[in-house]
């Protein structure tokens, strides 16, 4: 994990780089957006207590926030974007088993607020029209908080996820002049792995955590309009 940290920081300065040796008779090289999005994971979860598996899985809900996004254009084919946006989700574990306590049994697990960050560099396809599709591959650092642990356990904790990301979309130019508004669709999929640690020592006994390595990866599908200055 520290490992991908460095490589998104050494990322961070390439891009400041870049920037720096575009061309300076580039116009309108920002363009930001506004979108709604879909943000729908794909999860999954290993449970365990003391080291020994549980059976059990994670239901994480799906939402649809507002989100922003800034991108930098180099010239007219290379960007980067960088996504913001916080999402609340609500959490269950899935049909627990803990042997001489839990059957199969459904818990909720309350709800934690994400912070995603992600950075991608992008390719934008020149087809001399209004419709502009990209492709994008980069990072993303998510960040959880206000984590309720629901009505069953004591206490819950999520660890800081780095993962990849790639993405495809479009602009299509509304106005058909260099710059001004365009219609964005746009859909990424981000890697996202927690470590998480669920204190139930007042269900289960004094000292019982279950620990679980948690999947959301979720596909995050946006709808918006952008501007380019």
């Amino acid at each position: 994990m520290k490992t991908l940290f460095l490589s998104a920081l050494m990322a961070g300065s390439s891009f400041a780089g870049l920037a720096s040796i575009a061309h300076a008779d580039e116009e309108n090289p920002w363009m930001v957006r506004g979108r709604v999005l879909a943000v729908l994971p794909d999860e999954g979860a290993d449970l365990s207590v003391a080291g020994t598996a549980l059976q059990g899985g994670v239901d994480i809900g799906d939402q649809y926030v507002p989100e922003l996004d800034i991108t930098y254009f180099f010239n007219d084919n290379l960007a980067v974007e960088l996504i913001l946006a916080v999402t609340p989700h609500d959490v269950k574990a899935t049909g627990v088993t803990v042997p001489g306590a839990l059957d199969n049994v459904d818990i909720d697990l309350g709800d934690v607020w994400l912070l995603p960050p992600t950075l991608t560099l992008q390719y934008h396809f020149d087809t001399g029209s209004a419709f502009k599709p990209y492709v994008g591959a980069g990072i993303n650092a998510t960040m959880f908080f206000n984590e309720d642990e629901g009505s069953t356990a004591d206490s819950i904790d999520y660890d800081p996820s780095f993962g990849a990301a790639l993405q495809a979309g479009f602009d299509y130019d509304l106005d058909g002049v260099p710059g001004g508004w365009a219609f964005n669709a746009d859909v990424k999929k981000i890697w996202i792995n927690t470590d998480v640690t669920v204190d139930f020592s007042t269900a289960l006994g004094a000292g019982t955590t279950v620990d679980a390595d948690v999947d959301i990866n979720p596909l995050v599908v946006g709808l918006g309009l952008g501007y380019k200055f």
